[in-house]
C-alpha cells in the first residue's frame, strides 16, 4: 500500500516523540529514587542538608508532572496524526461490489452493503414473493413498529366483556418468515381472553417450507397455548375468494377477521372492532392499513380514509363524508362505501348476509360485491380509525402477473347481479360493448336470488345514499380507440404525460388510447374519470397553428375554447366552430403526424357505439349512429 513521505515521517515521529519521553521519565525516577535514599541516610547528621534534598525532590516532583502532562499532549496528537491515515486506508480496503440488478425495484433505495452472492439470493427472493423476503427472514419476528394510531385512541377504554375473536390469515406461496410475523403480531398484541384461534388458510402452496418449517412453529406456539393456530390447505388453488370463505367456515369464535398473511396487528388492533360489533352486529368493519414497503419493509402510516371503487371495480381511497369531519374527532368510525379486502364481522350476520360470491375467479371485485351488498341488504360498512394494521405491499402479484383478466371478469359478475340499470358503465370503463361482450361470468343465478331473499334496495339508492360522489357515464355516443382510415394500424393516443398534445401511435387499446365521443361534441382522450370530483381531458382546436390540444373539460368550458366536434361513424371528426378536421398528414420527416386543418375527406372509426344511447343519457336521434363491429384485432 502506498503512503506519501509526510505520512511515512508522521508515523514515525509520533512513536519516536513518545520514546524519548519515556525514557527521560524513566531516567528522572531513578535519579529521584537515588536522591531519596541518599536524603535518608543523612537525614539524622545533616537535618540542614536533608531539607536541600527534600527541596530537591520536590523540584523534581514538579519535572515528573511536566514530563506526563508532555506525554498525555504528544499521545493525543499521534490519535490526531494516525486517524486519517487510518480513514483513508479503510477507504482504500473497502472492496466495491458491483451492481447486479441496477434496474431492480429492490434495490433502487435499498442493498447497497449486499455482497454480489447477497444480491442473487435478495433477488430470487424478491421475484418469487413481491417483497424483501431476504431483509424479512434477518428480521426479528417481534420487532416493535410505531402506534401510528390518532392520539384520541390511545386514552379510550373498551368493556371487558367483548366477543371473542377468530383470526383467519389467508396465502399463497408467502414467505415464512412473513407468516411467521402475522401470527407472533397477533398473539403478543391481542388479549389471551379474545383470541379464539389463528387460522390459516394455505390456497394450495408450492413453497415446502410452508409445510414442515411453519408446523414447527406452530408446535412451538402450541406449547405456550395448546390448539391456538389451525390450518387449512386447498387441494388446488381456489383464489382469495374461497380461501376467506374457508376460514369463515372453520372459525369458532363471534366475530371473524380475514386478512391477508403479510401483515402486523398494531397494538390494541382488535378491542375498537370488537366494541363496534357489540354494539351493532350488522356493520362489517375494516381496520387502516399502514403500509409496509416492500423494499425495505418499513412502515409508512396512512390516515383513515373511506375505501371507494371506480366502475372499473379497482380500490381506492376516499374521504369520508362531511359529516366525520365535522365531528373533529379522529378516533370515531367512518362510513365507506367498500372495504379494501380486509374485514372483521360478526360471525353468524356474515353468513346470513351472504358471506362473499363463491363464483368470483382468483382475484379482484369481491371486496367491491360485499360493500355494495352490505349497503343494500341491511347492513354497513365502517372504517375504524384506532385499529391498524400494517400491511406489505407487493411491488407485484407473482401468483397472478396480469390482474386485468379476472378483474374484468368479476367486474362484470358485480355488475349483472347488483347494478341494475347502471351495469353498462363497467362494459365502458373495461372498453366492452353493452352487448355480447363475450366473457363468460360463471352462473349468477344463486346470488340473484339471494338478492331476493333478502329484499335488497336497488343500486340507484345506493349512489343517491351511499356514494353519491359515483358519477355514472351518461351522454355517451360511443368509446374505445379512434382509428384513421388513411392509416388503419394508428390509433389516437393522448401523448407523452406530462403534456397536453394528442399523437397518432401504434393501436394497443390501453387507456391512453382511450377515447369518448358525447352528445354535447366533447371528445374524451386517454380515458373516462368515474368520480364527479374528477376532471376530464377534452379534444380542443387551439384556432391558430395546426396542432391540436387537450385542455381538462371544466376550465376549457370556462375559457370558451373550441372543444365541440362533429362526428359520425366512418366520417370525418370536424371542429363545430373553426370547421377544421381532425387528421393525419406525413412530416417532414417521414412520420405521421396528428394536425387540424382544412377538411381533406380524412375519415375516422370508433371502437364501441351505443345502440340505445337513451339508457346513458344521451339526446340526439339514435338514427345518427350505428351499432358497429366488434373491436379490431
Amino acid at each position: 500500500m502506498y503512503r506519501s513521505p509526510r505520512m511515512r515521517f508522521g508515523w514515525i515521529k509520533g512513536p519516536l516523540l513518545v520514546f524519548a519521553a519515556a525514557a527521560a521519565l524513566l531516567y528522572l525516577g531513578s535519579i529521584k529514587k537515588e536522591v531519596h535514599t541518599h536524603s535518608e541516610k543523612l537525614q539524622r547528621a545533616h537535618d540542614n542538608d536533608s531539607i536541600r534534598g527534600r527541596g530537591m525532590l520536590q523540584r523534581m516532583d514538579k519535572m515528573e508532572e511536566d514530563i506526563n502532562r508532555l506525554l498525555d499532549v504528544m499521545n493525543k496528537l499521534e490519535k490526531k496524526e494516525a486517524a486519517p491515515e487510518k480513514v483513508e486506508e479503510v477507504k482504500k480496503e473497502r472492496k466495491v461490489v458491483r451492481k447486479l440488478y441496477p434496474n431492480s425495484a429492490l434495490f433502487r433505495k435499498w442493498g447497497d452493503e449486499l455482497s454480489e452472492e447477497e444480491q442473487k439470493e435478495a433477488e430470487r427472493l424478491f421475484q418469487r414473493y413481491g417483497y424483501n423476503a431476504f431483509l424479512s427472514d434477518r428480521l426479528p419476528l417481534n420487532r416493535e413498529i410505531p402506534d401510528t394510531r390518532p392520539r384520541s385512541c390511545v386514552k379510550k377504554k373498551y368493556p371487558e366483556d367483548l366477543p371473542t375473536i377468530s383470526v383467519v390469515l389467508i396465502y399463497l406461496d408467502e414467505a415464512v418468515s412473513v407468516i411467521k410475523r402475522a401470527i407472533r403480531s397477533i398473539i403478543d398484541k391481542t388479549p389471551a381472553r379474545l383470541l379464539k384461534e389463528i387460522i390459516l388458510v394455505d390456497d394450495h402452496s408450492s413453497n415446502e417450507d410452508l409445510m414442515e418449517t411453519l408446523d414447527e412453529y406452530i408446535n412451538s406456539i402450541h406449547e405456550e397455548r395448546p390448539g391456538l393456530v389451525k390450518k387449512v390447505r386447498h387441494s388446488e388453488q381456489l383464489g382469495l375468494t374461497q380461501a376467506r370463505l374457508s376460514g369463515w367456515k372453520a372459525a369458532a369464535g363471534d366475530v371473524v377477521a380475514i386478512l391477508d398473511a403479510h401483515i402486523e396487528v398494531h397494538v390494541q388492533w382488535a378491542e375498537p372492532l370488537l366494541a363496534r360489533i357489540k354494539e351493532d352486529r350488522t356493520v362489517i368493519l375494516t381496520p387502516v392499513f399502514d403500509n409496509v414497503r416492500f423494499d425495505d419493509l418499513i412502515l409508512t402510516p396512512y390516515n383513515a380514509a373511506a375505501d371507494g371503487f371506480d366502475w372499473g371495480m379497482w380500490c381506492l381511497y376516499e374521504s369520508f363524508r362531511p359529516e366525520w369531519y365535522a365531528l373533529k374527532d379522529e378516533s370515531q368510525p367512518g362510513k365507506s362505501p367498500s372495504i379494501m379486502g380486509i374485514l372483521v364481522a360478526d360471525r353468524k350476520f356474515f353468513g346470513e348476509i351472504g358471506s362473499l360470491d363463491g363464483g368470483m375467479k382468483i382475484y379482484g371485485g369481491e371486496n367491491v360485491e360485499l360493500g355494495i351488498r352490505v349497503w343494500l341488504c341491511g347492513g354497513s360498512i365502517e372504517v375504524i380509525p384506532c385499529s391498524k394494521i400494517a400491511h406489505i405491499e407487493r411491488a407485484r402479484k407473482p401468483y397472478l402477473p396480469d390482474l386485468r383478466v379476472t378483474m374484468k371478469r368479476n367486474a362484470l359478475r358485480v355488475a349483472e347481479v347488483w347494478l341494475d340499470e347502471y351495469k353498462y358503465n363497467v362494459n365502458i370503463a373495461w372498453n366492452l360493448p353493452l352487448e355480447n361482450h363475450g366473457v363468460d361470468i360463471g352462473d349468477v343465478s344463486e346470488r340473484k336470488k339471494l338478492r331476493e331473499r333478502l329484499n335488497c334496495k336497488p343500486f340507484k339508492w345506493y349512489l343517491d345514499n351511499v356514494y353519491p360522489m359515483l358519477d355514472p357515464l351518461h351522454g355517451l355516443l360511443g368509446y374505445g380507440a379512434l382509428i384513421s382510415d388513411l392509416k388503419p394500424g394508428l390509433c389516437l393516443d393522448q401523448g407523452p404525460v406530462p403534456g397536453n398534445t394528442p399523437i397518432t401511435y401504434g393501436c394497443h387499446y390501453d387507456s391512453s388510447q382511450r377515447c369518448y365521443y358525447r352528445t354535447n361534441g366533447e371528445f374524451y382522450i386517454g380515458g373516462i374519470k368515474s368520480h364527479k370530483y374528477s376532471s376530464n381531458r377534452c379534444l380542443v382546436d387551439p384556432g391558430t397553428g395546426v396542432h391540436p390540444e387537450l385542455s381538462e373539460c371544466k376550465l376549457a368550458q370556462l375559457k370558451k375554447l373550441h372543444m365541440l366536434w362533429d362526428f359520425k361513424q366512418n366520417g370525418p371528426i370536424q371542429n363545430r366552430e373553426t370547421k377544421r378536421c381532425l387528421e393525419i398528414v406525413m412530416g417532414q420527416d417521414g412520420s405521421n403526424k396528428l394536425v387540424v386543418q382544412q377538411c381533406s375527406g380524412q375519415s375516422w372509426k370508433i371502437q364501441n357505439l351505443i345502440k340505445d344511447h337513451r339508457g346513458t343519457g344521451g339526446r340526439r336521434p339514435e338514427d345518427e349512429i350505428k351499432m358497429s363491429d366488434k373491436d379490431p384485432e
